[in-house]
């Protein structure tokens, strides 16, 4: 036995639990700050971030994702940051990071790492990342379909310090922004400074309440929990080889293009490895992942599968290797462009929900819509100043069903599952020289079954800035991206964009592709598709079917169609004979 396993035998697992509960709250903490200070809504309404603590060897002590696909997005740019300033970290050092090249998920997600030192010696790190609103490249906003090489997306920051031993580095400082668009960026990057003294503070009153050595031991307790819940889970999962495929379409630059997903889950005991080899290469395009990127929807997919309580430290990381050839579009070498690289969680998720479904069927999921995301990008003539939005608002469609639940209405995707929220009307309109039109449930857009798939969303608004651009940056307007339905279950609707020009003219943007030159007035129309359904849908009870007519997401025709349910279109009256005849029983 390892003298590390011989003290956390010794721990009292009731004062474990408090410091774990306790480097929860402070991650939480963190989050609360950036909540309360960030200018930007990608940050302040739509939580796009991630704070977490980490030991001195860049490990993953604890961290509270606000966007699930940043579940594994902190350590390894933590690490690299170990290993390149070696001895060179100091007390009062603040240290900025976006670099896929160097453990970075993407481009736009800037993180900030503050070391944390007990009696002189180097004991934790504390850390936030954000999506920012800008990071240079050659189009604002950070997503550019166009770019074929990493330095046409954005400035890449490895390691730097911008706070040296207390003090600002204003030469550093000033050479980073000088390289960004907007001003608010610089402010969102003080606020997470910020958040991450909140989490310096927070470890130093844990650090008088623990000794170093007491500390030390619940922590290696920790882990070995985390460790042991995770085992247990894979332990009953049945040994074998489970494979799952997906594709990803349209890489920007050759039309028809498809990218496939090929992956083969081996449950060996206790232990699981994910195999991505056999997957498409990487390509010319912006449509490939950095290596990190591919982890994190891996780890946030299979943490959907497990026990819920498992502790969110490094532990949970011993059970699980990971194969990701170099080379493809999952783990791209440099300096390929890889900003659409998140958003290829998406289909890594459906390739892991097809993959288990054959050893867990009532933990996978159905397919979750996919990502059609839209960024805005103009000048604001209320405020003569430039604007830029995602549009969050819009793109959030439904999730998959999963047996004995309906997946959730208007939920997003898969990688922020939840986390990201949609923006407030009247936020939005300050924002932004839009004026909402319209913003409702899309009727008939859930992937019918026993348990159908959640709503996805019809968004509706009025353009009136100047200079507008439009990026689409997606991969779900394709027929057969439309999210799978499981065990008998109906695919969700597809995704669809369309902008209405004054003059009559209508563009329908390709999956990825700039629109520029979009003129004030010009409406923006924007449909999210729905979630997979769930088993067969004749199994659904037909009251259910028949509750949704009357609130107006399910069709007359659609009831009938999907679910052989039979309701009168004059009086919305269920006919329960027609119904039982229809659906084959006596």
């Amino acid at each position: 036995m390892t003298l590390a396993a011989d003290k956390a035998r010794d721990v009292d697992p009731i004062e474990a639990s408090v410091l774990h509960r306790r480097l929860k709250s402070i991650t939480e903490e963190m989050g609360l700050t950036l909540l309360r200070t960030t200018r930007s809504p990608i940050l302040n309404e739509a939580r796009d971030f991630v704070t977490g603590l980490y030991d001195a060897k860049g490990q993953m002590l604890e961290q509270t994702e606000y966007i699930p696909v940043l579940a594994f997005a902190l350590q390894p740019a933590c690490e690299a940051i170990v290993r390149f300033f070696g001895d060179d970290i100091h007390e009062g050092d603040v240290i900025l990071h976006n670099d896929v090249f160097s453990g970075g998920n993407q481009n736009n997600d800037v993180a900030v790492f503050r070391p944390i030192f007990r009696d002189g010696q180097l004991a934790a790190w504390a850390a936030c990342k954000g999506h920012q609103a800008d990071i240079g490249g050659a189009q604002s906003g950070g997503y550019n379909p166009e770019a074929r090489e990493v330095w046409q997306e954005a400035l890449r920051i490895p390691p730097v310090k911008i706070h040296e031993a207390g003090e600002p580095r204003r030469d550093v400082w000033r050479l980073i922004f000088a390289n960004i668009r907007y001003r608010i960026v610089e402010e969102d990057i003080k606020a997470q400074i910020g958040a991450t003294r909140v989490g310096e503070r927070g470890m130093h009153e844990l650090f008088r309440r623990f000794g170093q050595e007491r500390f030390d031991a619940c922590m290696d307790y920790l882990f070995d929990t985390a460790e042991r819940i995770v085992r247990r889970e894979i332990g009953a999962i049945a040994d074998g080889v489970y494979r799952g495929e997906s594709w990803a379409f349209y890489d920007g630059v050759n039309e028809g293009s498809r990218m496939k997903i090929n992956l083969a889950v081996t449950v060996a005991g206790e232990e699981l490895t994910f195999d991505f080899s056999g997957s498409s290469p990487q390509t010319p395009g912006f449509v490939n992942a950095p290596y990190a990127a591919s982890a994190s929807a891996l780890l946030l997919t299979f943490l959907m599968l497990i026990n819920p309580d498992v502790p969110h430290n490094a532990g949970l990381l011993r059970a699980i290797r990971i194969v990701n050839p170099e080379g493809s579009f999952l783990n791209a070498r440099f300096p390929a462009a890889t900003t659409f690289g998140n958003s290829i969680t998406g289909p890594i998720s459906d390739a892991i929900f097809r993959a288990f479904a054959q050893a867990l069927p009532k933990m996978v999921c159905a397919g979750w819509n996919r990502m059609m995301g839209f960024t805005v990008t103009g000048q604001d003539p209320r405020r003569a100043r430039p604007y830029v939005d995602i549009l969050f608002l819009a793109l959030k469609g439904g999730s998959g069903a999963t047996w004995n639940a309906d997946g959730y209405n208007h939920i997003g995707l898969i990688n922020c599952a939840g986390g990201i929220l949609a923006q407030d009307y009247e936020m939005f309109e300050i924002h932004d020289p839009h004026r909402l039109v319209r913003h409702e449930y899309a009727v008939d857009s859930a992937g019918a079954g026993r348990w159908r798939g959640g709503l996805g969303v019809e968004t509706e608004f009025v353009i009136d800035g100047e200079n507008v651009t439009g990026i689409a940056f997606g991969d779900g307007v394709e027929e057969e991206a439309r999210a799978f339905g499981l065990f008998g279950g109906k695919p969700g609707s597809i995704n669809d964009v369309a902008i209405a020009y004054p003059d009559g003219t209508a563009v329908r943007p390709k999956a990825k592709e700039i629109i520029r030159g979009i003129p004030r007035g010009a409406v923006f129309r924007q449909r999210a598709g729905g979630g997979g359904g769930y088993g067969d849908p004749h199994e659904r009870d037909e009251e259910l079917v028949l509750a949704e007519v009357l609130d107006g997401v399910l069709s007359v025709e659609a009831a009938r169609r999907d679910y052989g349910v039979v309701i009168d279109p004059a009086t919305l009256a269920l006919d329960k004979p027609a119904t039982r005849q229809l659906r084959g029983k006596p």
